[in-house]
This record gives structure tokens, sequence and C-alpha cells, in this order.
């Protein structure tokens, strides 16, 4: 997990983790839009998450 991949994380989740599936972009989308802190926790665990 990059430096930047945290601070776009941060700042916009779901474009953080647009590239690890359309499932994950979706979760991440509406955990945002249902409050900033969850979508942020959902992207750091799906970017930290080991393939």
């Amino acid at each position: 997990m990059s430096f930047w991949r945290v601070i776009l994380s941060i700042i916009f989740p779901p474009l953080a983790v647009i590239d690890k599936g359309c499932g994950s972009f979706l979760i991440v989308l509406l955990l945002t839009c249902a409050g900033w802190i969850p979508g942020v926790i959902a992207a750091l665990i799906i970017l930290n998450k080991n393939n």
C-alpha cells in the first residue's frame, strides 16, 4: 500500500479502490455516501488486504 493510495483513500475513498474491482468500488462508494468515516475505513481495509 503506497503513501499516495493512503492519501487518496482519505480524500476520496472510492477512487482509491477503483482497480480492486467493481464490487469493492460499489461497497466503498455506498459506505462513503452513508458516512465518510466508514468509507475511509473500508477503503483502507481493502487496500491492506493481501492478494
